[in-house]
């Protein structure tokens, strides 16, 4: 199998090359590494129609089997992580040690998803009435994926969508498919024909899907903008929805912490993936009486981080994803320059090909400001002074986003007494960023609408249906 060319859709079981292509960059170097499908509107009725023929069947194989199937595919990931990881840093720009992580997230991902068991909960057993609600599969999913992270925010849909018994149709997004081809080629043998069927397209195969009659089901992973349409646009039918949408993390770092111990581990909660990740720390709330040390700190540990394409060794942290993001980050920072906001580091960008943009850190911007109270999704971080307690909480919840946060201090009940105040889905203690798919994660207010992951996770992918039998009465 060759991972530098020759990428196809896969629909009912066979790679499908299409009629028209469209090219994928390299965005540490603006240069065409691959040419992939562009699917017409034919192509996805294909595709969905194979789904919904694999539907009976696969719904029918006994869940172990399908368990099987998961870990089998997800112990193919793992035996070609060094390929993938080459594809997916070409891609999508990350250093190759985050792509292996990664690669390595996504085998274990599905093997963690087959480890789930669905619940049959048993209502009543009497002697009049037998009731029990077990959980059965909804029919055909739709699935977007993102570009920060396409293969493990993939198989956080695959996973646990297959296991309850669904068919699937996957859309990578435009900017990073070459993966997620590879991914259908290697296990397209490991399943029926049409249980997975993966399409590739521009800016208007997101929407056919949605509005779609024959998905049952839509799982969108991306902003919480195009994530408004998609739920607009999945009404008509009453498509079942997950929303897993953007975020402005907090981070509340207590003043008993050990700086010295602590301040790579804040830098890398908010720059890991080049601070592309929903998830990582967009704004940093530092209590008055270490505001300093912390902040000298974090500049310091900055000035080491090399900033260069993903693919050269020592690489840390690699250029931004797309055009359209770059030029959004570059936005927020000019608008910060403007406003005449103090730059402690970076805020400038390099004549040199690529989506570079270096590590910038902003000292004490206004509350107010669009780099505090909006998404950055880039290597843009505001430090933000605070003493007291109550006043950051609310600083922190006192936004239309609720995905994730984080509490760091050496006391740790006094910090998860704060974790449990702030209003988002996950809450970290002295650590972020860690998911796992036996745990539910998930947005409150306009971060999404449902969860991934866990049993929960498992079951947005089914229906609860109630049998009940009237047992035979005694003459």
């Amino acid at each position: 199998m060759d991972f530098d060319r020759d990428y196809a859709m896969l629909i009912g079981g066979r790679l499908d090359r299409g009629g028209a292509c469209f090219d994928v960059l390299n965005p540490a170097t603006e240069q065409v590494i691959g040419s992939v499908p562009d699917a017409t509107p034919a192509d996805l009725d294909r595709a969905i129609a194979a789904a919904r023929a694999a539907f009976p069947g696969w719904a029918a194989t006994p869940v172990e089997e399908r368990k099987a199937a998961l870990n089998a595919m997800g112990q193919a990931v793992l035996a070609n992580v060094d390929a993938f990881k080459r594809l997916l840093t070409a891609e999508q720009g990350k250093p190759h040690a985050e792509a292996e992580g990664e690669i390595m997230g996504a085998g274990y991902w599905l093997m963690g998803a087959a480890s789930l068991d669905l619940p049959v909960t048993v209502n009543e057993d009497s002697d009049e009435r037998y009731s029990e609600t077990r959980h059965v599969p909804l029919g055909v999913v739709g699935a977007i994926a993102p570009w920060n992270f396409p293969m493990i925010l993939a198989m956080f849909k695959v996973g646990p969508a297959l296991l309850a018994g669904n068919t699937m149709v996957l859309k990578p997004s435009p900017f990073t498919p070459l993966a997620t081809l590879k991914f259908g080629e290697l296990v397209k043998d490991m399943l029926p024909p049409g249980v997975l069927n993966i399409v590739t397209g521009g800016d208007a195969l997101g929407p056919w899907m949605t509005s779609h009659p024959g998905f049952d089901k839509i799982s969108f992973t991306g902003s919480t903008a195009t994530g408004r349409r998609v739920m607009e646009s999945a009404a008509p039918t009453l498509k079942r929805v997950t929303l897993e949408l953007g975020g402005n993390d907090a981070a509340i770092v207590m003043p008993d912490i050990d700086v010295g111990k602590v301040a790579e581990e804040l830098f890398w909660a908010a720059f890991r993936n080049n601070g592309q990740i929903c998830i990582a720390t967009k704004r940093m709330y530092v209590h008055k009486d270490i505001y300093e040390p912390l902040r000298d700190a974090l500049v310091a540990y900055a000035k080491t981080v090399k900033v260069g394409d993903g693919s050269e060794q020592g690489t840390q942290i690699g250029p931004i994803n797309n055009e359209a993001q770059y030029r959004r980050v570059l936005d927020l920072i000019q608008d910060a320059k403007d406003r005449g906001y103090k730059f402690l580091i970076g805020g400038e960008t390099a004549d040199v090909p690529g989506y570079f943009i270096p590590v910038t850190i902003l000292d004490n911007p206004p509350e107010d400001s669009r780099i505090v109270q909006e998404e950055q999704f880039g290597p843009v971080l505001p430090l933000i002074r605070f003493d007291d307690y109550d006043d950051v909480v609310a600083r922190a919840n006192a936004t239309d986003y609720g995905l994730g946060g984080s509490v760091w201090g050496s006391d740790e009940d006094k910090a998860f007494a704060i974790a449990q105040r702030i209003a988002s889905g996950t809450v970290w203690v002295n650590e972020t960023q860690h998911l796992s798919p036996t745990a539910a994660f998930g947005g409150m207010k306009q971060s999404g609408v449902g969860v991934e992951g866990g049993l929960d996770g498992l079951l947005e992918y089914t229906n609860a249906q109630t049998i009940v039998r009237r047992k035979k009465q005694n003459a």
